[in-house]
């Protein structure tokens, strides 16, 4: 059991340095393992819990793969495949494990999926992946508990995405770069992680065009090799560094090569937050009352769902009313519960939730849900007076690397612990 505390008061200043982006190097895992030749070494690797998972899952197909924390790189040495089950123990902890199917299809002809049946399916909106194996000429046997895909052999076809997935898309581009023939994915996903993915499959020798269009061609190739890829920063760990500086009215300075917070940092400016650019790094200073927002969730360039949960945290502390509509995923609002317990003032009505600041926090016992609401209860507790607990603490770590340690070094009062077997 890991739980976080959260004492608040004081404002972060100093230096944070952004870690490697949590939904670029998941699919390059899995996309390691498509390489028959050469080891592949990624660099700037965050060393959070779905990576150590995403290792495990690799390990257990018989890849030898080495973690080296300090240096924060992955060496993968997919040559030899030997197992095509991806085992329930670690599939059902970790979603991403989606992101490993199409490199045993091509390598071992098969991907067996456990603990993971078809009502889950629909609710975890993977069907469309397993859909367009099939219009690739796979065999897909959904059962209440195991997911069996056969490939003898895939073929490029024309494939459209209901939603432009950036799991999905990545998932379809890889099993696309070893089919015969040439593939087209329609209303492809635009975010930065996927053009990331694709940047490291055209160096491991894929063949893709079309990146950042919503249109991707690829051309199948007889076969790909290990290469060198630095990660690029998490633009979600860079909007949370961003928003803590912007609620404990601090100071605080982004290094991460490249980073760019997009319509996040728009909606900051209009709340009041200042940013300026130096060169690599980026300035975050607050020293004004917050004001209210409306906000709007959507696919990329919109304003990203996984950072609704702490937008909401700062909206609860802005000076008046702001507006939330939540068009991607139903279940982000759970939150609010827990952020009225530390007394914010949030009414929920379907997709849509009303934020009625400026309201104190204070801190007490509360949940994270999952790791987005997680994480903005880290912010809550920042703002709170008093003490802020925040149990299923797991949850934060799945997402943001050595999170205490982090804001510590910038002012705050936080301790993570471990409690039970």
């Amino acid at each position: 059991m890991v739980r976080y505390r959260v004492r608040g008061g004081n404002a972060l200043r100093g230096t944070a340095f952004i870690q490697g982006a949590k939904n670029a190097v998941l699919p390059m895992i899995g996309a390691a393992l498509l390489a028959a030749k050469g080891r592949t070494v990624l660099r700037n690797v965050p060393i959070i819990e779905d990576v150590r998972r995403a290792v495990e899952l690799a390990q257990s197909v018989g890849a030898h793969v080495e973690l080296h924390e300090a240096e924060r790189t992955l060496v993968i040495d997919a040559s030899r495949l030997t197992s095509a089950v991806l085992p329930a123990e670690i599939a059902r902890r970790f979603r991403g494990s989606v992101l490993f199917t199409p490199a045993l299809m091509h390598r071992l002809g098969e991907a067996i999926v456990e603990g993971v049946g078809g009502c889950n399916l629909g609710s975890r909106n993977l069907d469309f992946h397993y859909l367009g194996y099939k219009r690739l000429g796979a065999i897909v046997d959904e059962g209440e508990t195991v997911i069996h895909v056969k490939a003898s052999g895939l073929t490029g076809a024309t494939l459209y995405l209901d939603t432009p997935s950036h799991t999905g898309t990545e998932n379809l581009i890889m099993a696309a770069s070893l089919a015969n023939g040439v593939t087209v994915i329609e209303n492809a996903a635009l975010e930065p992680e996927v053009l990331d993915v694709i940047e490291m499959l055209t160096k491991m020798g894929a063949r893709i065009t079309g990146g950042g269009t919503g249109f991707i061609t690829v051309e199948g190739v007889d076969e790909l090799h290990g290469v060198e890829h630095t990660v690029m920063p998490d633009r979600l760990d860079a909007g949370v560094f961003a928003m803590a500086a912007a609620l404990t009215g601090g100071e605080l300075s982004l290094v991460g090569t490249g980073l760019d917070l997009g319509v996040v940092r728009y909606k900051l400016e209009q709340m009041g937050v200042d940013f300026a650019r130096q060169g690599a790094v980026l300035h975050v200073k607050c020293d004004r009352p917050l004001r209210p927002i409306n906000i709007i969730t959507d696919t990329y360039p919109g304003f990203a769902t996984d950072l609704q949960s702490p937008m909401m945290t700062v909206a609860a502390l802005a000076d008046g009313v702001s507006y939330i509509h939540e068009r991607i995923f139903d279940g982000r609002f759970a939150l609010a519960g827990e952020l009225n317990k530390m007394g914010a003032r949030i009414e929920v009505d379907g997709s849509r939730a009303v934020v009625r600041g400026r309201t104190p926090l204070t801190g007490t016992m509360v949940t994270a849900h999952d790791l987005r609401s997680g994480i903005a209860l880290v912010l809550a507790g920042l703002a709170a007076t008093g003490e802020t607990v925040i149990e299923s603490g797991y949850l934060i770590d799945r997402g943001h690397a050595y999170l205490a340690d982090r804001m510590r070094a910038l002012g705050a009062d936080i301790t993570r612990e471990i409690s039970g077997p």
